[in-house]
C-alpha cells in the first residue's frame, strides 16, 4: 500500500481518490473546503494548495501528487500559478511524481486531430496560463530536480454548470424543453469522461514511460452538440429534444451577469470548429480503452435524476 496526495475534491479528484482507495491505496485528498467522498481509504484535509508547507505537509510519504485543482474559470490567470509553483516546490522536497490534470487550451486554435506533439500556441490567456504551467514543470524535470507527467483530456460530460453537456443542457432536458447551445451545434466534439482521466492519472503517475510528457486521455469517437443531446434525450426517454444555437447578442448578455460566460469568447473556436483529440498513444502505451459512449449517457441521465 503507497501513500497518495490528490489535490482538488472536484469531479476529477474525487473520482480519483475513490479508484486509489479502492486498490487499496491510502489516500490524503487536500480541498480548501476539506470535502470530498466518504471512503475508510480517503483522509479528507482542508488547506490552501497555493501554500507550499501545507501541500508538503499534507504530502509527506506521498509516492505521487495529482493536480486535480479546478480553480474558478475566470480567475486561471491568478489563480494558478502559485498552485502550480506549490505543488512543484512540493514535489521537489519529497521526491514524489507529480501528476497534472490538463486540457487542450494550450495548443490554441489547430486543424485537425489534436495530438501530444503538437506546440503549445495558444492564443487566448487561460491558454497560455495552462502551456506556461506544463513548461515550467518540464524544465524542472528536464534539470532532474522533479519528475512530472500530465494528462489533457477534452470537454467533460459531467454534471456541472462548468460542463457543455452539464446543466445549461440536461435541466431542460429533461423537462422536455428546447435546448440552447453554444455555437455550432454541428461541429465535431471530442467529449472525455472524468472516469478516464482518472484512470490515466493513477496510470502515470507510478510508470516510469509517462514521466517526462504530456498524454492524451483515452476518449471515445467525437460527437457533436446536437448529435450527444440526442442521444442523452434518447437514454432519457423525453423523446427528440429541440436544439438551438444562443445568438452571439445573448452570450454577451449573458456576460454582463455570469462570470463563466464572460469567459467563452476566448475559447469559442473549440465549438466553431471540428475539435477532435487523439488519444491514440495512452490507449496504445498503457493498454487503456475510453469508458464507453453509452455508459458515460446514462451516467450523465442517472446523475441528473438524483
Amino acid at each position: 500500500m503507497s501513500r497518495h496526495l490528490v489535490i482538488g475534491a472536484g469531479t476529477v479528484g474525487s473520482a480519483l481518490a475513490l479508484l486509489l482507495a479502492g486498490r487499496g491505496e491510502e489516500v490524503v485528498l487536500l480541498s480548501r473546503s476539506g470535502s470530498g467522498p466518504e471512503h475508510s481509504g480517503v483522509q479528507r484535509v482542508a488547506g490552501d494548495a497555493s501554500s507550499a508547507a501545507v501541500v508538503t505537509g499534507a504530502g509527506r510519504g506521498a509516492v505521487a501528487l495529482y493536480n486535480c485543482a479546478n480553480p474558478a474559470y475566470h480567475r486561471w490567470a491568478t489563480a494558478w500559478p502559485p498552485i502550480a509553483a506549490a505543488l512543484l516546490a512540493a514535489a521537489e522536497s519529497s521526491g514524489a511524481v507529480l501528476a497534472t490534470v490538463s486540457n487542450l487550451y494550450g495548443y490554441g486554435p489547430v486543424a485537425g486531430p489534436m495530438t501530444e506533439d503538437l506546440p503549445l500556441l495558444a492564443t487566448g490567456v487561460k491558454g497560455r496560463v495552462r502551456a506556461q504551467m506544463w513548461r515550467q514543470a518540464l524544465e524542472a524535470h528536464g534539470s532532474g530536480r522533479v519528475r512530472v507527467t500530465e494528462v489533457r483530456g477534452s470537454d467533460y460530460l459531467c454534471p456541472g454548470n462548468q460542463s457543455q453537456l452539464g446543466d445549461r443542457v440536461m435541466r431542460p432536458l429533461l423537462a422536455g424543453k428546447a435546448v440552447r447551445v453554444i455555437p455550432s451545434a454541428d461541429t465535431a466534439h471530442t467529449w472525455t469522461s472524468t472516469q478516464d482521466v482518472a484512470a490515466l492519472l493513477a496510470t502515470v503517475a507510478t510508470d516510469e514511460r509517462a514521466w517526462g510528457r504530456a498524454w492524451h486521455v483515452p476518449s471515445v469517437e467525437p460527437r457533436s452538440q446536437r448529435e450527444a443531446i440526442a442521444d442523452l434525450a434518447a437514454a432519457a426517454g423525453t423523446g427528440p429534444v429541440t436544439v438551438r444555437e444562443h445568438s452571439t447578442r445573448m452570450l454577451a448578455a449573458l456576460g454582463l451577469v455570469i462570470p463563466l460566460m464572460r469567459e467563452l469568447p476566448e475559447v469559442a473556436y473549440q465549438l466553431e470548429r471540428d475539435f477532435v483529440l487523439d488519444s491514440s498513444a495512452a490507449q496504445r502505451t498503457f493498454g487503456l480503452s475510453p469508458l464507453s459512449w453509452e455508459r458515460q449517457v446514462e451516467a450523465q441521465v442517472t446523475a441528473y435524476r438524483r
